[in-house]
């Protein structure tokens, strides 16, 4: 069967476009105040960048074209997500990153219509943000999402949902949150989880501190939220009661690829610098790209590169065709995020005292890729996920042969 990776006049274009509108409008920005988003502006910052972005046809482009999108597959958002990652605030512009990319995703094949009008509109717009909230402090939900304590229970006619949740990506701010709380089970069944839809007014909602962590680009921060006796009516359900777990895999798996996409970004943004500056700087007798052991590290970011862009390409194939694509997206997640952060690692050193410095924007690259390694999935999971998989299909097998 003939396999064709090119891609279509228009999606070509749209690439083009995004690489220019990132390089000349948004990498400036990024850079003036160091990848931190929050002395960017925040909210105000994204507004006016996602306004430049629908000025330049590049705003939304993984949405519907009935919600205002340029209507992409997993398959064409590769190489547009991927620049619009060649800057830390270029996903924020085109309104494609986390956690409401994926909020998007998820609300566009579970919401009714009547949740797509309320919530997903005004998102994919740019209107508002969102916030998906399913991690929770010990003992309660983390790489474990079976350990779910967060509850929700029948009350007066609606659902009342008591739970703490931290980590949660853009909370400050967030119009509503994709709450994840228990129906049915205890903490450690796997089913009986639920979604809710909760504006963020609503009574009981309470979003505290921003968690300090390595990475400053995402708007909102990562916050501890508490959620005490909070009434919601039954039209606040996403999907169907004790479905939970079940749409999070919806959501989760391109989530996931579209993660590797924008990192993508910032890693060859990395290696672009760091091949710049080693093809002029002068040391020991000549250049340092003529050193055999600086042209290893060139040499090994590329093939970093080319691999992880083929794996996401394969993944992004099967989800494009329908499939689970559970082997192919945790295969791609987890060597894209560790590949991701060699890239930019030998990227630093190539560079030197410069690369650890905030003259070059390597360090706050490597500060922003490795928690790609623990966000969606700790590799350590994945790696986990697969071969329970593999071993089990080949239990399988050895016991559909003993009948």
């Amino acid at each position: 069967m003939p396999i064709d990776l090119t891609y279509s006049t228009e999606v070509a274009a749209l690439v083009d476009r995004t690489r220019e509108f990132v390089r000349t409008t948004v990498l400036p920005i990024e850079d003036r105040h160091r990848g931190d988003i929050a002395a960017a502006g925040g909210d105000a910052i994204r507004k006016d960048l996602q306004q430049a972005a629908k000025d330049a046809g590049v705003f939304a482009p993984h949405v519907s074209l009935e919600y205002g999108g340029l209507g992409l597959d997993m398959s064409d958002r590769a190489p547009v997500f991927e620049e619009a990652g060649y800057s830390l605030f270029g996903p924020t512009a085109l309104n494609i990153a986390a956690p409401d990319e994926g909020n998007m995703h998820l609300l566009a094949h579970v919401a009714s219509p009547e949740q797509r009008h309320e919530f997903l509109a005004p998102l994919a717009a740019g209107d508002v943000r969102s916030a998906f909230a399913m991690t929770e402090p010990a003992p309660g939900a983390g790489s474990d999402p079976a350990a779910l304590t967060t509850r929700a229970e029948r009350h007066g006619g609606g659902w009342r949902i008591n739970g703490r949740k931290w980590f949660i990506t853009g909370a400050d701010g967030a119009a509503f949150h994709i709450v994840m709380a228990r129906t049915s089970g205890q903490p450690g069944q796997r089913g009986g989880a639920t979604m809710f839809l909760v504006p963020a007014g609503t009574p009981g909602v309470r979003v505290g501190r921003h968690i300090t962590t390595l990475d400053r680009s995402m708007v909102g921060g990562h916050c501890e939220v508490d959620y005490e006796d909070v009434d919601v009516p039954d039209s606040a359900v996403l999907g169907e009661v004790d479905r939970g777990y079940e749409y999070a895999q919806v959501r989760l798996g391109p989530a996931r690829m579209t993660h590797v996409m924008r990192w993508l970004g910032a890693a060859r943004r990395a290696h672009d610098v760091a091949v710049e500056h080693v093809a002029q700087r002068e040391g020991f007798g000549g250049r340092l790209g003529d050193l055999g052991m600086v042209q290893k590290m060139v040499a090994d970011n590329e093939i970093d590169i080319a691999a992880t862009r083929a794996l996401l390409t394969r993944a992004c194939w099967e989800l494009d065709a329908g499939g689970a694509a559970g082997d192919s997206t945790s295969i791609a997640k987890t060597f894209a995020a560790e590949a991701i952060f060699r890239i930019v690692d030998r990227s630093v050193q190539m560079c030197g005292g410069l690369g650890v410095s905030e003259d070059l924007p390597l360090a706050r690259l490597s500060r922003e890729v490795r928690p790609f390694r623990v966000y969606d999935g700790p590799s350590e999971v994945h790696r986990w996920a697969i071969a329970k998989r593999r071993i089990g299909a080949a239990k399988r097998a050895l016991q559909a042969g003993d009948r």
